[in-house]
């Protein structure tokens, strides 16, 4: 199937691009992909005359039509001016970087932030959520799944032990999803980084939409409680978004 084979070597070239910490050469991306440079070279001028990459003097990159897949899909979850304007809320109300995650289609993704985009020291950034078991939000919409659906989740990602505090077991996973859904409030500390904690609420009028908020350990334990008080309260004053 070589039409298929293409397209899965553009999408990994994409990938490639978008994981590089800058720009790389036509030879560095063939070197990644396993093939010739003729062919990574046709792949680059597809997509180079499609916006989705983009050529600059120190190799390529992502394109501008990149952007305009993710205002898509933003548009497509849910996540318009109002999210913005709740999570600058929730930010200025507790002082912590805020975030909105979904559950979509099998994928956990965090779609929108208050973090600036250029900090690479981040332990969360916009994208897929590869460590949901560890984070505050992750558990937050894992726990909106059936149990079944949770198991499949966990199953396909794993439950990578993170940090000395990573839960890894799924009958622990499930006693922790029992306590997330009795007090509507998850919280990760450390779990997914040893400097961190996260907190995280559902969505009202659903559930397969979060927002949390992070703050080193150190912050958490000064003042963990009233931030959670904080964040319950911001989103529980928040409007239920469409489906």
């Amino acid at each position: 199937m070589p039409h298929l084979q293409s397209v899965d070597r553009a999408l990994a070239l994409l990938d490639e691009l978008a994981d590089a910490g800058g720009p790389l050469s036509a030879k560095s991306l063939a070197s990644r992909l396993g093939c010739s440079l003729s062919t990574v070279y046709e792949l680059l001028g597809s997509l180079s005359a499609r916006g989705y990459v983009a050529r600059g003097p120190r190799g390529y990159g992502p394109g501008p039509r990149i952007a305009t897949l993710h205002t898509a899909f933003r548009r497509h979850v849910g996540a318009d001016t109002a999210v913005s304007a709740l999570l600058d809320r929730v930010r200025r109300a507790t002082g912590a970087q805020a975030y909105f995650t979904v559950y979509r289609d099998g994928l956990i993704t965090t779609v929108d932030t208050t973090e600036p985009l250029a900090d690479p020291a981040s332990p969360w950034q916009i994208g897929p959520e590869t460590r949901a078991h560890a984070t505050a939000h992750g558990k937050v919409l894992l726990a909106g799944l059936s149990r079944p659906e949770r198991r499949r989740y966990l199953t396909a990602h794993g439950m990578a032990r993170l940090t000395t505090r990573t839960i890894t077991g799924q009958d622990r996973f499930e006693a922790e999803v029992a306590r997330v859904r009795t007090r509507g409030l998850a919280v990760s500390v450390a779990e997914a980084d040893p400097a961190y904690t996260c907190l995280a609420v559902p969505v009202p009028g659903h559930p397969r939409h979060a927002l949390s908020v992070s703050l080193s350990v150190a912050d958490y334990r000064r003042r963990g409680r009233r931030v959670g008080s904080l964040l319950a309260d911001a989103v529980a004053r928040f409007p239920a978004l469409p489906e």
